[in-house]
């Protein structure tokens, strides 16, 4: 009885906070981001001077010899998915909280923004498989479910695979939507599959980290647990040579990821645990209107 007590307050604190952020800060932000990208094909007319040159029905300009164009009109609701990584590496944070739990903060914040846009929101919880898909819906009762499987869902395996997420969402979502992809991104070789998740949907990816993961503090010899390989190893900080290694790899697999997703024109940002999130959100979404 304590424990669901437990579990209904952080729910609960999470609910408030998520909800005032949504409601003041990101409802219209969140509308003119990715509102306008949900586009349904409505008819061709004659090109006007001006009109995008991709927008051209070739189809149409080839069989009446002269140039037409796609109109698309806004669709009333989008379906916003939520790609959820839960490995073993969002057990993990220095600054007054874990990644998982600023995961959770920042995904009900981007559940509240969407229902309050009349959305439906689904969830897929992944780790090196799928854990858990929860259907996409509406209502604040389904957001609320959201939250707390995000607090206390407990995976079966620590590890992490990108590409078989990618993978199911494409082949589980038909309809284009917005998806948001929130994730540490300590995976290697997933480029086939987020190039085709985003060419099919509008992606984008939040990079959860902590300062911790990209720079050794020096405090002597310490023994290192990594939760996804579940491998033990000890490590002598006090070593320059050791810490200087630790941050060129990690500068390295930053620049890395940031490449890939620049390359497939995949909006990102990066969010550190014991930050403010709203401003690189903000930030986000005005680049996207």
């Amino acid at each position: 009885m304590e424990k669901n007590n437990d579990i209904l307050k952080k729910v609960r604190k999470i609910e408030i906070k998520a909800r005032g952020l949504s409601r003041q800060m990101f409802s219209g932000e969140y509308h003119s981001a990715f509102k306008g990208r949900g586009m349904a094909f409505s008819e061709v007319r004659e090109y006007q001077y001006g009109d995008d040159v991709r927008n051209i029905d070739w189809n149409v300009t080839a069989r009446l010899s002269h140039p037409y164009v796609k109109v698309f009109e806004e669709e009333r609701e989008l379906t916003v998915m939520l790609l959820v990584d839960v490995s073993g590496s969002n057990r993990f944070g220095t600054h007054h909280q874990f990644k998982e739990e600023l995961v959770a903060e920042v995904a009900a914040t981007l559940a509240f923004s969407a229902i309050q846009n009349n959305d439906k929101v689904g969830v897929i919880l992944f780790s090196d498989k799928i854990e858990k898909f929860i259907p996409p819906q509406k209502g604040s009762t389904h957001i609320l479910r959201i939250i707390r499987e995000l607090i206390t869902f407990e995976p079966q395996s620590s590890g992490s695979n990108l590409t078989q997420a990618m993978q199911y969402f494409s082949n589980l979502i038909k309809k284009r939507c917005t998806a948001f992809l929130l994730s540490d991104f300590y995976d290697d070789h997933f480029e086939d599959a987020i190039k085709i998740a985003s060419q099919k949907h509008d992606l984008a990816a939040l990079r959860i980290m902590d300062e911790r993961e990209l720079e050794m503090p020096n405090i002597g010899l310490t023994k290192f647990y990594d939760p996804e390989t579940q491998v033990t190893q000890w490590i002598d900080t006090s070593s320059r040579q050791v810490r200087e290694s630790f941050a060129q790899a990690s500068r390295e697999h930053e620049n890395a990821v940031t490449s890939l997703l620049d390359k497939y024109g995949i909006d990102h940002a990066e969010l550190y645990t014991g930050e403010d999130f709203v401003k690189p959100l903000l930030k986000l979404f005005r680049a996207r209107s």
